[in-house]
């Protein structure tokens, strides 16, 4: 659906036979009801659609283009097995004679997938939760709704509707209309329009813009924003609308369908509204006067350039949006009146730049995607940024763990060392206290004892006696000067 041109290989000529589901149930059960005596039969719906037209139809779901691809390349699809290609490529022209004229069924398709693809879309649509979600983004100028819109339109694989794009898209439609010769095939098309009505409608649009200094009146912006709303890609995929509609008036005439009875209108006080493009969440942002001003002034120059940001056309802008938008009459009051009841939203409260938490309060009260999720490329997207984080993580805590590992090393060290001082210290201190308790004794020995014992070791070595011990005992006995 996502593709510029969906394609079909070979001429695209080769007849597909098929059936509905549930048209082969009902086949089935007759089969078991009469069990009837031949040994096969052939169940297909009344349509011979060739494979060209069946992805036609298909296309339309998204840019309704599709490519003729030669059948030898059908094999270098890697989405598609060999089954699958045999599938597409089959010829098979058949009746089914038997089930016609002895089976009694209630056909859900009998004319085909073709004839039935709105009716094939809604089903299949329904059977896979793949409905389109519908999201509108209001407020303010200033508050940050376009930035709120790509988060949402990223993490919803939704279309994110801009008005200008949507401007800028319409007119670049008109002037490529203009510029083709209308062909059969596009005037079969409803919701094409002649080469000469899309020169009269851009005429008058340029005509109003040059009127207006470049600004477009809002019936034609209202035309635009339907048209776009309404198309296959909305419809299908669903979409968020950014910043549009502003006033109460304006919501009105996008979302408002006309109703034949007035009176009774009037007399029931109900409000009809177009199901198909009306959002099924709308989300008011908002923030004082005081408080988006100081937001835009703090902008740098590069964010302002080229918007209309600047301090002149921002406080213009917002002075406009609070004039059509009073406590009485607001665009919110369509929406209350339709019983889709707006959440309010104070972005002040989160002074976080990324604005990560209303975020994820708004993802909260959507729900769940309803898409297929991730396709191969975003999967192996996603597979390479988080083996890019893993990695870096790894990195990251191997850094760390080394930095750990050296300060505490290092502070291993340091005590150690501090460790080795303080035991020299205690050993010098230890040391000088001995030295110092010491030298008492000493003087007491070199002046009491030291002298008789010099002298009686110096007599033990001249005379040289069996038992010095002895000799030394007893010359200090005798020698003793006290005794003397």
């Amino acid at each position: 659906i996502g593709r510029a041109h969906l394609p079909y290989f070979g001429d695209g000529l080769n007849i597909v036979p098929c059936i509905h589901i549930r048209d082969l149930a009902a086949v089935l059960q007759n089969v078991a009801d009469q069990k009837p005596k031949i040994h096969y039969l052939i169940a297909v719906d009344d349509s011979k659609n060739s494979l060209q037209s069946i992805i036609k139809a298909i296309s339309k779901l998204g840019s309704g283009k599709v490519e003729m691809v030669p059948e030898e390349n059908a094999l270098l699809n890697k989405d598609l097995q060999q089954s699958n290609i045999d599938h597409l490529l089959i010829n098979l022209p058949l009746e089914a004679f038997y089930i016609k004229e002895n089976f009694n069924i209630r056909w859900e398709a009998e004319n085909g997938l073709v004839d039935n693809m709105q009716k094939m879309i809604q089903e299949f649509k329904e059977s896979r939760g793949l409905l389109p979600l519908k999201i509108a983004i209001v407020g303010p100028p200033g508050v940050g709704k376009t930035a709120m819109a790509e988060k949402l339109s990223k993490h919803f694989k939704l279309h994110h509707i801009k008005i200008k794009d949507v401007i800028l898209e319409s007119v670049r439609k008109l002037e490529e209309k203009i510029g083709r010769v209308d062909t059969e095939e596009e005037e079969e098309e409803e919701e094409e329009i002649t080469s000469k009505e899309a020169q009269e409608l851009l005429d008058q649009i340029r005509e109003n813009m040059e009127q207006s200094e470049g600004r477009l009146d809002d019936h034609f912006v209202i035309r635009f924003m339907k048209e776009k709303l309404k198309s296959m890609q909305c419809q299908n995929q669903g979409f968020i609308l950014d910043g549009f509609p502003k006033s109460y008036l304006q919501t009105k005439d996008l979302f408002g369908t006309e109703y034949d009875d007035e009176a009774t209108d009037i007399l029931t006080n109900i409000v009809h509204f177009d199901k198909s493009i009306t959002p099924e969440h709308i989300f008011a942002l908002d923030a004082s006067d005081d408080f988006l001003k100081n937001r835009i002034m703090n902008l740098a120059e590069s964010e302002v350039a080229g918007t209309h940001y600047t301090q002149e056309k921002f406080l213009r802008h917002l002075a406009k949006y609070r004039d059509t938008n009073t406590e009485d009459e607001t665009l919110l009051n369509f929406f209350e009146e339709i019983e889709v009841h707006p959440v309010h939203i104070d972005i002040t409260k989160d002074t976080d730049p990324s604005n990560t938490a209303l975020v994820e309060k708004i993802t909260s009260l959507v729900g769940k995607t309803r898409n297929y999720g991730p396709t191969p490329e975003e999967l192996a997207e996603i597979e390479r940024k988080q083996a890019k984080e893993q990695l870096l993580k790894e990195v990251t805590e191997r850094a760390e763990r080394e930095r750990r590992e050296a300060e505490e090393s290092a502070e291993k060290l340091a005590r150690w060392e501090e460790w080795n001082k303080r035991l020299e210290d205690v050993k010098r201190e230890e040391h000088e206290f001995l030295e110092a308790h010491s030298i008492p004794l000493r003087n007491y020995l070199m002046q009491n004892v030291m002298p008789t014992l010099t002298q009686g070791l110096i007599e033990c070595c001249k005379i040289r006696p069996e038992d010095p011990v002895d000799f030394l005992a007893e010359y200090l006995l005798k020698n003793n000067p006290q005794i003397e």
